[in-house]
């Protein structure tokens, strides 16, 4: 038996994804994110966030409570409640069917690691309680409307990305890049994954990303590269635990699954496979068992199945899309993702022009910088394939014209929809705010920037002319 999973997998990878090569997802992705639904960026909704009892401080995130974890500091007392009524109407049930009917076909939805409760260490980390229950619903709705999910590990134990609200913690003490918090990562997604296969609801997660943007200088963010690869070790640590298919994998694991209580017994014997799972993988699935169980009791899991158990439910399941920022994220000699992908992987790029530094503003210069974009032809040329992407808007940093906008969404699904699709930022975005009508899918529906069936364009005859970079 080779030393690694991925030594062992490496040989029949390529022909796993001549199969499927975004098993649950569509061929081509229209999707948005579901951004400050359980993991809230205040500048998405800063009326409410103040009648929630936050606070706005613009230039500085950390000076105030402008995040979930000093909003939590704050009100210990009143959190779960006050995030409760805002998860439960930030996304609705009318919400999922105005994105069904907008022909949407994926979602991704940004997460905390704090969704797993038992990670968080209550003396020194402040999140509400709750969110788990929310996504269940969420995934069910989903789910109802046939609108696979990739959930994203938006916010990281330790915060991955300093003085930004979506690190859930707006600080300057970046402490994801370390042996803990890389290892209470890794049982997030044992936990994460074992949900995603076993609970009817969560069977609509199709992908599970690693982390979102993490710090863009290689040099700041030791140990990613070997993150990565026990990251995609464990995502099929527990899919051979449970049993689901994984191309080319035959280790012998049986365990009863009638109930929710004994998949933990299948991951705890997966966790003493010191032959293919490195000790690092094996811990974070030793160290998952009691947090699969949490919950499970949580979900109310042990009497949802028939007489059948979980089994039948098992052997019809496909492997997750493993999904990782693609190496040019980062420079300073990153490490490529790419080098520790088992089965089915994708990779996601993110593309904004409104923070500067990618062309100069005015209409011209995006265009044509549009226009030459190569980062999908880049990404697979060191093997970061399938390329999504995850994060774009219509934001520009200069006053654009309606009749820009429509050009400039248009360039932008043409481009990103060369690759294996995109993901809007944000689903929608609270009205009445400056931002809402660059940032919010569902507005530039109303205002018809963004066409109503997403495969198409405003100009059936779109191209972009290469020489100069302009939308005829």
């Amino acid at each position: 038996m080779p030393s690694t999973l991925f030594s062992y997998l490496s040989i029949i990878a390529t022909s796993i994804l001549a199969v499927n090569a975004l098993p649950g997802l569509p061929d081509k992705i229209y999707g948005v994110n579901l951004g400050s639904w359980l993991l809230i960026e205040p500048w998405m909704l800063p009326t409410e966030w103040v009648s929630m009892g936050g606070e706005r401080c613009d230039w500085d995130c950390s000076a105030c409570i402008a995040n979930e974890y000093n909003f939590a500091q704050a009100y210990p007392d009143t959190v779960d409640q006050k995030f409760k009524e805002h998860w439960q109407t930030w996304l609705t049930q009318d919400d999922v069917n105005t994105l069904k009917a907008a022909g949407i076909n994926s979602v991704r939805i940004p997460l905390g690691y704090w969704i797993v409760e038992p990670l968080v260490n209550r003396t020194s980390e402040f999140h509400a309680k709750g969110g788990l229950l929310e996504l269940r619903r969420g995934l069910k709705q989903l789910k109802d409307a046939g609108i696979p999910v990739v959930l994203d590990h938006h916010a990281l134990p330790g915060v991955a990305s300093p003085n930004q609200m979506f690190a859930g913690r707006c600080t300057g003490d970046v402490q994801f890049y370390t042996p803990h918090n890389y290892h209470r990562a890794l049982v997030w997604t044992a936990v994460m994954t074992a949900l995603s296969h076993i609970h009817p609801d969560f069977s609509i997660v199709a992908s599970i990303q690693a982390l979102n943007e993490p710090i863009m200088d290689a040099n700041q963010t030791p140990g990613l590269g070997e993150f990565n690869k026990n990251f995609a070790q464990t995502i099929r640590a527990v899919e051979i635990a449970l049993g689901i298919p994984v191309p080319g994998i035959s280790i012998g694991i049986s365990a009863n699954l009638a109930s929710a209580a004994n998949v933990t017994v299948a991951v705890s014997q997966a966790a003493t496979l010191s032959s293919i799972f490195n000790p690092e993988v094996r811990q974070a699935l030793k160290d998952a068992i009691p947090m699969i169980l949490y919950a499970a009791n949580q979900l109310g899991m042990n009497t949802i199945f028939g007489l059948d158990g979980l089994r039948n439910v098992l052997r019809k399941r496909q492997p997750l899309v493993v999904n990782f920022m693609n190496a040019q994220w980062q420079y300073n000699n990153p490490s490529n993702p790419a080098d520790g992908a088992i089965g089915p992987t994708a990779y996601d790029n993110h593309l904004y022009y409104s923070f500067g530094g990618v062309a100069d503003a005015n209409e011209e210069a995006y265009l044509k910088h549009l226009c030459n974009l190569n980062r999908i032809e880049e990404a697979a040329a060191i093997g970061n394939s399938p390329l999504w992407f995850g994060e774009w808007s219509l934001a520009t940093q200069f006053a654009a014209t309606d009749d820009f906008l429509r050009k400039w969404a248009d360039a932008q699904k043409l481009m990103y929809g060369k690759g294996a699709g995109y993901f809007f930022w944000n689903f929608k975005i609270e009205e009445g705010t400056d931002t809402t009508r660059q940032w919010s899918y569902l507005e530039g529906l109303k205002r018809g920037y963004l066409t109503q069936d997403p495969s198409q364009f405003h100009d059936p005859h779109i191209r972009l002319k290469e020489e100069g970079g302009l939308i005829w």
